[in-house]
């Protein structure tokens, strides 16, 4: 058994350096419970490589330099995976840190990908779609020359600051330099479907999110160990962030029957006791850019949007930024369950105070999963150049329909036709895609609700899951002879 303590004791970060420390001591929480042979520890902590591009781009009559990362954590197995973010205080701490979360949130999800995260130094409200456009593409350039970039390398994805549009801009640009690539429009994830994207990448981080939160309440044991109802209905929500994943987070978990009781953007709080109306607000949000002056009922302003964080709820999502839940106010939490649909919005100090407050915490390393594992079948339906369920969609809807006729003929009876398009009808991709990524999530909550049950040692659903990830990892590192 490996003495990790020595081991690590010389490359284990102060609390003071923030992010990256908080994810490198989750990582040695878990990795004493993971036997392994002496400096491998150390070699899948440290991140393989980070690259710095400063280039300059000729806009508005001068030159603007600009600076990027990319950074790999680990890429076996290959190609790296992990989304690109412009943000005007992003640094090479931050890009590492998330890199480290995404190979082992691949590890954990069992995707055929490593980690890695890019960054780019830019405050996107500054400039135009014409300048984001030239800057995305000189920014592509230098991560492909230096092969941070292609289908069968390193994939990247949208993230903070980017979107389907800048996807398309990456993989255009990758396209228009490698055009013997035949599968170049897997180079990038999270494109629009007319341009090679995927039904339901969109959606699909917050809808994970609601996979995930399911899953939880239909486990009995780790359910029963909260205060919460059997069922989601009328559940008390608050979300932190209304962008994609927040606010598709809070749709769904509406439709469920929660009450999305307030939601926390950069200008304010807007609460509501019944509940809000989740699509008025997002669409109040996208013309005006903030929550203030929304009249969805009686609605009140918080001055502090981190107070809110403190308000009493059941479910508690924060889906914005890192480290908003801190040592400073985690004892202040006033929640049954919180549920990390941004990455690392929990400190590693916090989850220790919540953990022995008797908090359950849903780690990032599966709430927020469902990006990722969409990427995926978007990158396989990419590399295979075929939709999913061409093959076998018209086939499945003949033998459904012949099955239809079998039972009316035994039954002597007559099926609605409402009934029997239902049945017969072959998924689309939506569905596909849906079906799909409910069962990836489901599974990774019940390998790491099982392993809690079976190992004393695992006392959370965190530990459980960087356990589950370092296990892989290793497994992968020494099958390669590394």
């Amino acid at each position: 058994m490996l003495k990790l303590e020595t081991q690590l004791s010389d490359s284990r970060l102060s609390s003071s350096r923030g992010f990256l420390s908080d994810v490198d001591e989750m990582f040695c929480r878990a990795a004493k419970l993971v036997p392994m042979q002496e400096g491998l520890a150390e070699k899948i902590r440290i991140c393989n490589e980070t690259y710095i591009t400063r280039f300059g781009v000729r806009l508005r009559g001068r030159m603007y330099t600009f600076e990027g990362w990319r950074a790999v954590h680990t890429n076996h197995p290959a190609p790296a995976k992990g989304g690109i973010r412009y943000a005007p205080n992003v640094d090479q701490d931050e890009v590492e840190a998330l890199a480290a979360l995404m190979s082992y949130k691949c590890a954990l999800m069992e995707l055929p990908f490593g980690g890695s995260k890019g960054a780019l130094k830019i405050d996107v409200g500054k400039w135009t779609d014409t300048e984001l456009e030239k800057i995305t593409r000189r920014f592509t350039q230098e991560l492909s020359r230096q092969n941070f970039l292609s289908p069968a390398i390193n994939v990247p994805a949208p993230d903070v600051g980017t979107s389907e549009r800048t996807m398309v801009w990456m993989a255009n640009e990758y396209l228009r330099m490698h055009p013997e690539d035949i599968n170049a429009a897997g180079c990038v994830t999270g494109k629009p479907v007319a341009a090679g994207g995927i039904e339901g990448r969109v959606e699909a981080t917050g809808r994970g999110v609601q996979y995930a939160i399911r899953e939880f309440f239909a486990t009995e044991r780790d359910r029963s160990k909260t205060r919460l109802p059997k069922t989601l209905k009328g559940c008390r929500v608050i979300v932190q962030g209304l962008g994609n994943v927040g606010y598709h987070a809070a749709k769904f978990l509406a439709e469920d029957g929660c009450k999305i009781i307030a939601v926390i953007e950069r200008d304010g709080v807007v609460r509501k006791p019944d509940g809000l109306d989740i699509e008025k607000l997002k669409a109040h949000v996208s013309v005006t850019g903030g929550v203030k002056g929304f009249e969805g009922g009686k609605i009140h302003y918080d001055a502090d949007g981190a107070g809110a964080l403190e308000s009493a709820c059941d479910i508690l999502i924060p889906a914005a930024m890192e480290s908003v839940i801190h040592a400073g106010n985690a004892k202040r939490i006033k929640t049954q369950l919180i549920v990390e649909a941004a990455n690392g919005p929990v400190t590693y100090e916090a989850d220790r105070i919540l953990s022995e407050m008797g908090v359950t915490i849903i780690p990032d390393l599966v709430a927020n999963a469902g990006g990722v594992t969409v990427s995926y079948f978007e990158w396989v339906k990419n590399i295979t150049h075929m939709p999913f369920g061409l093959m076998e969609r018209r086939q499945r809807e003949h033998e459904q329909a012949r099955l239809i006729e079998g039972l009316e003929k035994s039954l002597n009876m007559t099926f609605s036709a409402e009934h029997k398009l239902a049945f017969v009808t072959g998924g689309t991709e939506l569905n596909l895609v849906r079906s799909g990524l409910e069962e990836k999530m489901r599974a990774a909550y019940a390998r790491m609700s099982n392993l809690m049950a079976e190992n004393s040692a695992v006392k959370d659903l965190r530990t459980a899951a960087y356990v589950l990830a370092l296990t892989r990892i290793k497994g992968l590192y020494e099958a390669v002879g590394i």
